[in-house]
Parts: C-alpha cells; sequence; structure tokens
C-alpha cells in the first residue's frame, strides 16, 4: 500500500507518479523553448482531482536544476488578505513566491528585497527630530500599488538578465488559477495586465493551471478568440485516466486488491477515471479479498464519507439558498428559471449564489442548465436523502 499514493497528496515520488507520459513530454518540450528566447505560455486544464497540481509538480522536479521555477498556488492569497481579495493579494503572493524560488535555487535576493522597498513605496515627511542637535528626518511609508505592481511583474526578466550564465530561463507555474475569478474587479482586465507584460519578456515560461470544466467562461477569457491570450496560448487539457491505464495502474501499485471483472468495471464506473478518487477509494478497498460488482457498490456506499471530506467542508460551509439550489439540481439540470421557481424565488435573486458555486467548481453550466459538477458528490446526496429522508442542511 506503500506505493499507492494518497488521493490529496500531490507531491508524488517517482515511484508514485504514474502514467502521463506524452503530457510530461508534449509540455517539456514546449518549455524548453524558453532556453531559446521565447515566452511558452501553456494553460493547464482538466477535472478536479485529475492530477494537474501533481502533474506541475513533476515538471517543476524535472526543470529546477536548470531553470529557475517559481510555483505559485493562488489559494494562498488569502493570507494577503484585508478587505477584500485584489491584484494587490496576487501581486505580493506572486513576489513571495519569486523570492522562495530564488532561495531554493541559491540564488542571491537579498538586493532585490532592499531595492523592491524602496523602489515600491512612497516616503513622505513625518516628522524632524533632533539627534545631537542635528535635524533628522523621518519619513512615513505606504506602499504605491502601481509601482509595486510593475516592480513584480518585472523581477523575472530582471532575475534572469542577471544570472542568464547559470540558468537556462525562468519557469513560472501558477497553480489554482481559477481563483482569479473571486477577485473583486474586472477579471478579464487583469488577464490583459499580465499578457501585455509576458509579451515582451523572453526567456520566461508560464503555466497557468486550474480546476475549471471546460465550458468555464474563464477559460474563454483567457484563451478564446477573443481572450485576453487568444491565439498566444497553448490550451491543454489532463484527462482521466482511461479504463485500461486504470487496471494497469492498480495491477502495478495495488496487486493486493483483487477484482474480478465485473468488480473492476463498478470500480471504473463508481470513480470515473479520476486519480484522486481511484487513489482514495482503492486505500479503502479490504486487501486479498474478492472484489465482485455487489462488494464494490456496498464498499463504495460506505466510502463517499472519506471520499468527499474536500467537498463535504464546503457543503457545510454554503448558505442555505446555495444549498438548496445544489439540492434541486440533484434530479437533473435545470435552467436558471427553473431553479428560482423550485426555491419559489425571483431569478435575480440567486444570481450571487450561483457564481458563487461556479467558483467553488460546486455546479457548472452547460448548454443554458446548470448541473452538479461532481458525480460522486451528487451521489453522496442521493445516499444522505435516501438513508435519513432528508439532505444534509
Amino acid at each position: 500500500m506503500a506505493s499507492l499514493p494518497l488521493g490529496n497528496d500531490n507531491d508524488l515520488d517517482d515511484s508514485q507518479f504514474y502514467n502521463r507520459v506524452d503530457e510530461i513530454s508534449f509540455i517539456s518540450d514546449n518549455l524548453e523553448l524558453a532556453k531559446k528566447g521565447s515566452t511558452p505560455t501553456i494553460l493547464l486544464t482538466g477535472i478536479r482531482g485529475v492530477g494537474k497540481t501533481a502533474l506541475m509538480k513533476k515538471l517543476k522536479k524535472d526543470f529546477q536544476n536548470e531553470y529557475l521555477v517559481v510555483y505559485m498556488d493562488l489559494s494562498a492569497m488569502d493570507k494577503f488578505k484585508k478587505d477584500k481579495l485584489d491584484r494587490f493579494c496576487f501581486m505580493r503572493l506572486f513576489y513571495e513566491s519569486i523570492i522562495n524560488a530564488c532561495d531554493e535555487s541559491n540564488i542571491i535576493t537579498i538586493d532585490t528585497k532592499i531595492l523592491k522597498y524602496f523602489k515600491t513605496r512612497n516616503f513622505i515627511m513625518d516628522k524632524i527630530e533632533s539627534v545631537d542637535k542635528i535635524p533628522i528626518p523621518i519619513l512615513k511609508t505606504e506602499e504605491d500599488y502601481t509601482k509595486f505592481t510593475s516592480f513584480v511583474m518585472d523581477l523575472p526578466q530582471q532575475i534572469y538578465d542577471d544570472c542568464e550564465e547559470h540558468i537556462g530561463g525562468i519557469l513560472i507555474f501558477m497553480d489554482e488559477f481559477q481563483i482569479l475569478k473571486q477577485l473583486d474587479e474586472d477579471v478579464n482586465g487583469f488577464l490583459w495586465y499580465i499578457r501585455s507584460v509576458i509579451q515582451s519578456q523572453k526567456n520566461i515560461g508560464y503555466i497557468f493551471s486550474g480546476s475549471m470544466s471546460v465550458k468555464d467562461e474563464l477559460i474563454s477569457d483567457i484563451a478564446g478568440q477573443k481572450g485576453a491570450f487568444g491565439g498566444r496560448i497553448l490550451n491543454y487539457e489532463i484527462k482521466t485516466f482511461s479504463y485500461e491505464t486504470t487496471k494497469d495502474y492498480l495491477a502495478e501499485k495495488a496487486d493486493y486488491l483483487e477484482f474480478t471483472d465485473d468488480g473492476f468495471k463498478r470500480f471504473y464506473k463508481c470513480t470515473n477515471g479520476i486519480p484522486y478518487y481511484i487513489n482514495s477509494f482503492a486505500r479503502l478497498l479490504p486487501p486479498n479479498e474478492e472484489l465482485n460488482e455487489e462488494k464494490i457498490i456496498s464498499e463504495f456506499k460506505k466510502s463517499l464519507p472519506y471520499l468527499l471530506i474536500h467537498l463535504t467542508n464546503e457543503w457545510y460551509k454554503l448558505t442555505k439558498q446555495e444549498q438548496r439550489i445544489i439540492v434541486a439540481l440533484v434530479e437533473k439540470p435545470l435552467r436558471r428559471i427553473d431553479i428560482a421557481n423550485k426555491l419559489g424565488v425571483k431569478s435575480g435573486a440567486i444570481g450571487a449564489s450561483l457564481k458563487t458555486l461556479q467558483n467553488k467548481i460546486l455546479i457548472e453550466l452547460n448548454n443554458e442548465k446548470y448541473q452538479i459538477y461532481d458525480s460522486i458528490f451528487k451521489a453522496w446526496l442521493k445516499k444522505e436523502y435516501e438513508e435519513k429522508g432528508d439532505y444534509p442542511y
């Protein structure tokens, strides 16, 4: 069992990482263009749990001996939040991630840190104090967003220009990119700003990755024909494991699981080929015991609360209206007006809730109808209703 990772483990060693040979080869070939002076820009998409973060961390390990690799998890922007989540939070995290990457690679950045302090602040005379009868001005400072942003966005190019004899280029991995949808400002305008900076850089590569439906409007804002990076970004979807890949994976990593043919078919149907669920469910199955279809169905129902701990935590944080919207979608996808009618409210009253649920990747919009994003989450809700006569409000 030691070689089968936890479902939420994204930092895998070589013995745990499986498959993705074609994906790694394709993405690596594109990132290598940074060494030749290009600015490769890639958008990795794929459903939650498919292994995008694990893939990015694998690529980081592969490239970090030759390149400066900056890994930035946008979910950490929250620690810089004061009144709202804004561009300043993004820029503070970006700066911190760059400095951390430099420290990991033993690239001296103390000059950069000092320079940043003076370049990104406005100095204002506060008062004058006398020291040995010599008047000394006491300054107070305030951070200037425009100066700070320009400094941070230009910093990768500055570091490369200073260190090009020692590194092949700089690769910047921005994970959980869908969180930009939660900015309290114009996201599309911010994307255009990022694009304007990137297109002037050389020897810098970017990967943006996020858990998004292929129908997510953020993808069109980034990579669509009229999007900020339209025609200038490679959109690459990370697929779920196929039936045969899943079978080979478990035969290698969990050979103590004794599936019958119908048992494995049911296992694959339960997990949908999503590595997160494959690993999580497989670790909960009894070893050295026949796993037929009936057994898998029984074990799956018992395992649902453990498989969905990340989503049930989200569920209990939702407002009553947000929960009721999800419940309305358990049986089938619905148009906005139909959801409002089921809730007994006007259509305009659920707009903010629908947006929140989409941002949390709990529902998605497909052909003008909203639907629950994760079929296993839907299965948990149905099970709760069957067993308790009501949904877990």
